[in-house]
């Protein structure tokens, strides 16, 4: 329904495909785009690359990108650079810690997966390794992009129009699941959630706050969650496959996301986290 709308109201629901930049360097920060991604060499294996779903106006997104969704057409493409004030600020140096490397590696489960660049956890507080000499480390608790003039190329592929349509968009971009069944009675909504979903342990909080989002973005009456569990299935030929591909150390990155969940559910494992940590767990399981 790309025709319809010139440029968006607060509220529209839009997809949205973007290549994100470091406008000095040109480096490639982010994309939705498979091509792009492959251009610059970091495609990664197993990702479903598909366009961000947002609300137009609804303040998730940095000020500059906000504003420009606000004035932009669908299936137009757009190119435009964000200043750090309206992206993720300017670098604060009070946000900049040095420790001593001793207390640095007593936070770190292995320090030998530390690098200059990488994501630490000091004392509860998500930072970055900055520099690391001397007995000293320096942590910087700014955001990455904090300081970065951004650049974004990227066109809204589709508006959302349709109830069903609005609230299953708004369900997938918030949970990063896919599978819902979407039903209307007047303004009360019934959501089935997929199966992958019901063994999610994040999955009670995400129902409260989905709740919240729904009846932000489409005046939401009552919002039922319905939980649909299947019976299991002996299968006794299809488990013999399973221990012989096991037995010949099967490719488990070859698995989808949701099969790979589905293979720790039936071994008794956690099913959040991503791929890596679910081909981690079945790994060790097989150990």
């Amino acid at each position: 329904m790309l025709g319809k709308v010139n440029t968006m109201d607060e509220g529209t629901i839009v997809h949205v495909d973007y290549d994100l930049y470091y406008a000095e360097s040109g480096e490639l920060v982010e994309t939705t785009r498979e091509e792009t991604a492959k251009k610059h060499e970091v495609h990664q294996e197993g990702r479903e690359y598909t366009p961000l779903v947002c609300v137009v106006g609804s303040g998730n997104l940095i000020p500059g990108f906000e504003e420009s969704l606000l004035s932009a057409k669908a299936n137009k493409d757009v190119s435009l650079e964000i200043a750090p004030a309206d992206a993720y600020g300017e670098k604060d140096p009070e946000q900049i810690e040095t420790i001593s490397i001793d207390k640095l590696v007593r936070h770190v489960r292995d320090p030998k997966s530390l690098y200059i660049g990488g994501p630490v956890t000091i004392e509860g507080r998500q930072g970055t390794l900055s520099y690391l000499a001397a007995g000293r480390a320096r942590i910087d608790y700014n955001h990455p992009m904090a300081g970065k003039t951004l650049k974004y190329d990227y066109k809204i592929v589709k508006v959302i129009e349709g109830k069903e349509e609005k609230v299953a968009a708004l369900l997938e971009s918030n949970t990063g699941q896919s599978g819902f069944e979407v039903s209307f009675d007047g303004d009360d909504v019934s959501i089935v959630v997929p199966q992958t979903m019901l063994f999610d342990p994040n999955a009670a909080m995400m129902k409260f706050r989905l709740v919240t989002v729904l009846r932000d973005a489409v005046d939401a009456g009552k919002v039922s969650f319905v939980e649909v569990h299947e019976p299991r299935v002996a299968d006794h030929d299809h488990d013999h496959d399973h221990d012989h591909d096991h037995d010949h150390g099967e490719d488990l990155s070859k698995l989808s996301v949701a099969e790979l969940k589905e293979r720790c559910k039936a071994a008794g494992l956690p099913v959040g986290g991503k791929k890596d940590d679910l081909i981690a767990r079945l790994s060790a399981e097989e150990e």
